[in-house]
Order: structure tokens, then C-alpha cells, then sequence
């Protein structure tokens, strides 16, 4: 295991369900895992942003630390979230990754399903030769109709 993903696991470790917030000193965990600082900001910005479903808060100096909260939404409240205001015209295929697995993570969509959109929005789903720009046009709206078809088949399950 690499020890960005190692320093991953420890964090999330943390973030346990009875508690959705950790504060942490930078310097005190690269110690820890005997590595540079920027190890633990690179983990930080690139694995607890807003689309992995965390929000990341520092203070500098002496007494600074990191506060990593995990944010929590309702399945259909991160659906419309990610329909009407993250995905926009244009999506790129390691965001559109990254939206999968954390809908994947959060049971938001069953695994299958978020294999079955990361399949279709895959640059190599979507490799015939094109400008990147309308492949990440044509990205979104793959992804937003598959997002809205698997909505659509809960709430009809759901109902009746």
C-alpha cells in the first residue's frame, strides 16, 4: 500500500460514524508516518475535498491544526447537488471518477451502478477523435442522464 493511501485510511479511520470531524497537527502526523508535510497536504487537497465529501478548515501557526469534517447528505440531497449545481456543461473524466467512487462509498448508488456510469464517462468510452472539450460536454450529459434514470428507477421502486 503507498503511503498516500495509507495516511488516507488513517484519517478516515477517524472519521468514524459517531464522529464526523477530526482536528489534526500536520507536522505531528508526517512524524508520525515519517514523511515531509507536504505528503499530508497532498493527501488532504487531492482525497478530503467537497466532491469526496469533506470540508477541510486550518489554522496557521503555533497552535494551528486541520479540521477535516465530513459533510452529510441524504442520498437524493447529493443526487440534486450533483445534478444541478456540481456537474455543469462540462465534465472531466478523473472528476467524473472521483463522483462515482464517492457515490459509491456513500451508498448512494449500489457499487454496480457506479461502475456501470464511471464505464460510460471513461476516456476510453468516450475515445473517438474529438476536441477534450466536447468529450467533457458530452461527459456531463452522460452522467447526468445516468444519475437521473437511477433516481427515476428508485423513486418508482419506491413507490409502487
Amino acid at each position: 500500500m503507498r503511503l498516500s493511501d495509507t495516511i488516507e485510511s488513517f484519517i478516515k479511520a477517524m472519521l468514524q460514524e459517531d464522529q464526523p470531524e477530526v482536528e489534526l497537527k500536520r507536522n505531528e502526523l508526517a512524524e508520525y508516518f515519517h514523511c515531509a508535510p507536504s505528503q499530508i497536504n497532498y493527501v488532504l487537497a487531492t482525497r478530503f475535498t467537497p466532491d469526496h465529501g469533506y470540508v477541510i478548515s486550518s489554522q496557521r501557526g503555533g497552535g494551528g491544526y486541520i479540521r477535516i469534517v465530513r459533510v452529510r447528505q441524504s442520498s437524493g440531497d447529493h443526487l440534486t447537488y450533483l445534478l444541478t449545481e456540481r456537474v455543469g456543461d462540462r465534465l472531466d473524466a478523473p472528476t467524473a471518477q472521483v463522483l462515482c467512487q464517492q457515490l459509491a462509498e456513500r451508498k448512494v448508488l449500489a457499487l454496480n451502478e457506479a461502475e456501470l456510469i464511471a464505464a460510460a464517462v471513461s476516456p476510453q468510452a468516450l475515445s473517438a477523435p474529438m476536441p477534450e472539450n466536447v468529450k467533457d460536454a458530452l461527459r456531463a450529459k452522460i452522467f447526468k442522464c445516468m444519475l437521473l434514470t437511477v433516481m427515476r428507477h428508485r423513486q418508482q421502486t419506491a413507490n409502487g
